[in-house]
């Protein structure tokens, strides 16, 4: 009787969990750098209340589908998007079942309190991507020597890329999304550096760039955020239509 007690003392009946609060917090801002990625590739995405979906198939590496809300069904997702083999959607509350869709992979949304301004301590330089040279650079670095054409040019002016350098050469880098409560943080890489330097020096960018403001986002092994204040707050899922 004790426990429970302390248990409806900790979450009164009629205040909202705050871990579901972030969670959906972190989910609308991931399926806004979502839509940002289709709108740069010219086929945004629409909002919906409980859902965002894409009737055109989405870029390499991003889903057609993110849910908004734990109460999103099956029906509001496929019908807001082109569901033949190689729909993939993001499950943002690891609640859907989705006939005819396997389960791609399972990852923990993270959130990390808006992190203290601190000196930068290692021999790793952070500036952010202001030029398409330096974001296609950055774009090799990220995908192993490799230009996708993934990040063009048209997300500077969107969100925030940051690249770290050792001497000349991008080692690191990330991907930071502002919004009004939180930022995000996506696309950690090390190519030239552990990646635990990555993710110390996105923390301390962000909390210089966008001071005040708690950061978001997900990962499949959320062991290097960790080590930087991150704690994981709720499981997501992503789908994939099978073949």
């Amino acid at each position: 009787m004790a426990g429970g007690s302390a248990q409806r003392a900790a979450h009164p009946p009629h205040e909202p969990d705050p871990h579901m609060i972030i969670t959906a917090l972190a989910a609308r801002d991931n399926a806004e750098w979502c839509d940002t990625m289709c709108r740069i590739h010219g086929s945004p995405g629409t909002f919906a209340e409980r859902v965002w979906t894409n009737p055109i198939r989405t870029p390499d590496y991003y889903p057609d589908a993110v849910t908004l809300s734990p109460d999103a069904t099956a029906t509001d997702v496929l019908e807001g998007i082109d569901a033949s083999p190689g729909a993939s959607v993001k499950d943002s509350f690891a609640t859907l079942d989705l006939p005819g869709f396997d389960i791609l992979f399972e990852a923990q949304w993270i959130h990390h309190p808006a992190p203290a301004r601190t000196p930068q301590t290692t021999p790793i330089t952070w500036e952010v991507v202001r030029d398409a040279a330096t974001l296609r650079d950055w774009e090799q670095a990220s995908f192993a020597g490799e230009t996708t054409g993934l990040f063009l040019p048209g997300l500077l002016d969107e969100v925030t890329i940051l690249c770290g350098r050792i001497e000349d050469d991008i080692v690191c880098g990330s991907v930071l999304t502002p919004r009004d409560q939180v930022v995000g943080v996506s696309n950690v890489y090390a190519s030239g550096c552990d990646l635990d330097s990555a993710w110390a020096g996105t923390v301390t960018m962000a909390a210089e760039l966008f001071p005040g403001r708690p950061l978001v986002g997900y990962e499949t092994d959320p062991a290097d955020a960790m080590k930087h204040g991150f704690t994981t707050i709720g499981p997501l899922r992503v789908w994939l239509k099978s073949y």
